[in-house]
């Protein structure tokens, strides 16, 4: 796996501009001062570890969205893919599709060897500072845990 990442609880998070998967224009400054951000990094859409983590966001986003939390998924598939994934798990968050790997880049998430990004998750406050960062590829509902208790901090 690549190195440690550059970012870190405490950091400001590295603002951005995307589209989701639907075309809908948004940004991380969109929140600030509104809505902590749930940012969530996973490598690829319709894959056993990421359909979990996926369904895990899934069946507790309304916990998410009632603790202050805007829940965003990113993987390296194109939109189009990550729309099939959204209505085929019936996702109700937003998917950005980062095939050009921008914000994976970005976020310093980038699995070089697998031309994907890795499994990581970033609970941004409404100032725009890192206050959880969950980095774990395997144990995926770490990332749910982790982020209720960021968000219920």
């Amino acid at each position: 796996m690549d190195a440690a990442l550059a970012l870190k609880v405490g950091d400001e998070a590295p603002a951005f501009e995307a589209h989701d998967c639907e075309g809908r224009a948004l940004s991380l400054a969109e929140f600030r001062g509104k809505k902590k951000v749930v940012l969530f990094f996973f490598p690829r859409a319709f894959t056993v570890r990421c359909v979990e983590e996926d369904r895990n966001f899934r069946d507790h986003y309304e916990r998410i969205v009632a603790a202050g939390g805007e829940l965003l998924g990113v993987s390296t598939d194109h939109s189009a893919r990550n729309c099939e994934f959204k209505l085929k798990e019936q996702l109700q968050f937003r998917l950005i599709g980062d095939d050009a790997h921008t914000l994976t880049k970005l976020y310093g998430v980038e699995w070089v060897e697998l031309k994907a990004s890795r499994r990581v998750t970033f609970v941004i406050d409404e100032g725009g500072v890192i206050i959880e960062l969950i980095d774990q590829e395997l144990l995926v509902d770490q990332h749910l845990s982790g982020v209720l208790k960021a968000l219920a901090a």
